[in-house]
């Protein structure tokens, strides 16, 4: 019933989805980034199995106590609707109060039906005994005839609960595979607006990936991620399904003399640009998988908000910050001078070709170069405010994040993986290394505590995107031990000094054992 309801109000209104985010909400930090680090991406499915597994312990609970106490089970299930409408209500992207009629509507028919079904099991009332005693004018009395209904006579009607709970349990499956067929019609139509846009030619294309970019070495990163391969981070328990017809941009707040109002229409008759540019999420450890390159298709961002008035406060302009929304309640806050400073920042319409996936956010997201995704890369925008870092913390630095958060110089082994068992012999060594808007000038390979010896490097596309490297090492047998560090343009050296992700990304060399045999 809740989802059901769900379907006509929306679907992120649901209660488990909306419990789940609201506990996304209160989660520490550090708790978060250890469920990213174990969990990867199915961070979130495991949230809702364990949603679910803790919502089926606790209806047994409530099961076995309205077997007892009829009224105290039913207020059980409607104290969890009581939890759902609050959380859902309280949530960054609820609309207002409706967003609590699918938790009401599921807790009033649970209750309903616990309350009605428990009923069932009650003793059904004694039946009169039958009279024995002999009759007077025989030797022998009436035989008591055979009870038709012996299971009445021994308190409670089991025929009738069987059927009463198998008749709830389809009429549940029915009304949950509406609530689901009517909250994919959305879906159905955000599919096919995606399907339907042809992304015009690049006023601005790339430059061709250098041949020399992408070593053909096994086990090396390709230099292009897949789209199927690209990490996603976020907290979206449900991957949001907006219609690109219905979709709207709305840019406002301080010093922008010219609001304005952009379709997604709006966007493709502007002139696009097309750059690859590598991705890295804060969340990333040393050594760790989510840092990607896609060649990303979008408009200039600096552009739009110029059309709209705004000057970086080197300029006088009085927003440091901008923030932005996504249909899903996140905010994100950018600084406005790096936004302005002429590297590529744009919103995002297209990736590696093709319209964005609805995973990495379908029709419009933003994609700034050189800062860690959790103050750059909002996906599903909608709203973009000027404000400043004193007036206004975003989602991710009220939790404890840094404000402003330039990516670290850093570097990866790809191969060998942790633990391989190569031969003796030659040895590739190769991974990827990554300063986003510095570039990388140098990568070094240490065998143990051997010293230092320079790694081959592939050749640069942008100083935007991330370098592939090797280095052909003459194994010995026996363990050892392989370390990796980059220096960025700047001449600055990748910190051996170990940080965590928080406040504002890892650092630290990273190494593999590996054993020669």
């Amino acid at each position: 019933m809740a989802q059901l309801a769900a379907a006509g109000v929306r679907p992120q209104a649901g209660p488990v989805i909306a419990v789940g985010g609201a506990a996304i909400d209160r989660t520490p930090a550090a708790v978060k980034d250890w469920a990213i680090r174990h969990f990867g991406t199915d961070d979130k499915l495991v949230l809702r199995l364990g949603i679910l597994a803790v919502l089926a312990l606790l209806a047994v609970a409530l099961g076995m106590l309205a077997t007892r106490h009829r009224r105290l089970g039913a207020a059980g299930v409607l104290s969890f609707g009581l939890i759902g409408a609050l959380a859902a209500t309280g949530r960054p992207d609820s609309v207002g109060p409706t967003d609590a009629l699918p938790s009401v509507a599921g807790a009033l028919a649970g209750a309903l039906l616990l309350y009605t079904l428990t009923g069932s099991l009650r003793p059904a009332p004694a039946l009169p005994e039958p009279d024995t005693r002999p009759d007077p004018g025989t030797e022998s009395g009436p035989q008591p005839e055979p009870d038709p209904h012996p299971e009445a006579s021994q308190g409670w009607d089991r025929r009738g609960f069987v059927l009463k709970a198998t008749t709830a349990a389809a009429a549940s499956a029915a009304v949950g595979l509406a609530g689901r067929s009517l909250s994919g019609v959305r879906g159905r139509d955000a599919a096919l607006s995606r399907e339907r846009i042809a992304l015009p030619r690049p006023g601005s294309p790339a430059r061709p990936v250098p041949a020399r970019a992408g070593l053909r070495v096994d086990g090396v990163s390709p230099f292009t991620t897949p789209n199927r391969d690209f990490y996603r981070v976020d907290t979206a328990l449900v991957v949001p399904k907006v219609d690109a017809t219905r979709w709207r941009l709305r840019v406002h707040g301080a010093g922008v003399r010219r609001p304005a109002t952009y379709s997604f229409d709006d966007l493709l008759r502007r002139e696009l640009i097309e750059r690859d540019i590598t991705l890295t999420c804060v969340s990333n450890e040393v050594g760790g998988p989510y840092v990607g390159n896609a060649r990303w298709t979008g408009v200039r961002l600096a552009d739009l908000l110029t059309e709209c008035g705004v000057r970086p406060p080197s300029t006088g302009g009085p927003a440091d910050q901008l923030v932005a929304r996504s249909v899903d309640g996140m905010t994100l806050g950018t600084p406005v001078e790096e936004v302005l400073d002429g590297r590529d920042a744009m919103l995002a319409l297209g990736m590696n070709g093709e319209p964005l996936p609805f995973a990495h956010g379908f029709p419009v997201r933003m994609v700034v170069p050189g800062l860690y995704g959790y103050v750059s890369a909002c996906k599903w925008i909608e709203d973009i405010e000027l404000t400043t870092f004193a007036a206004y913390d975003s989602y991710w630095v009220k939790r404890g994040w840094a404000k402003r958060a330039p990516i670290k110089t850093g570097s990866r082994i790809d191969t060998p993986k942790p633990f391989a068992r190569p031969a003796t012999g030659t040895v590739m060594v190769a991974g990827v290394a990554w300063a986003q808007h510095r570039g990388i000038d140098r990568v070094e390979v240490r065998v143990d505590d051997g010293p230092w010896q320079q790694a081959h490097l592939a050749a640069e596309d942008t100083r935007d995107t991330w370098r592939q490297w090797s280095f052909p090492w003459q194994a010995a047998k026996g363990g050892h031990t392989l370390t990796v560090r980059a220096t960025d343009r700047t001449g600055r050296v990748q910190t051996e000094q170990r940080a965590r992700t928080i406040p504002d990304g890892a650092s630290g060399w990273h190494s593999v054992v590996v054993t020669v045999e």
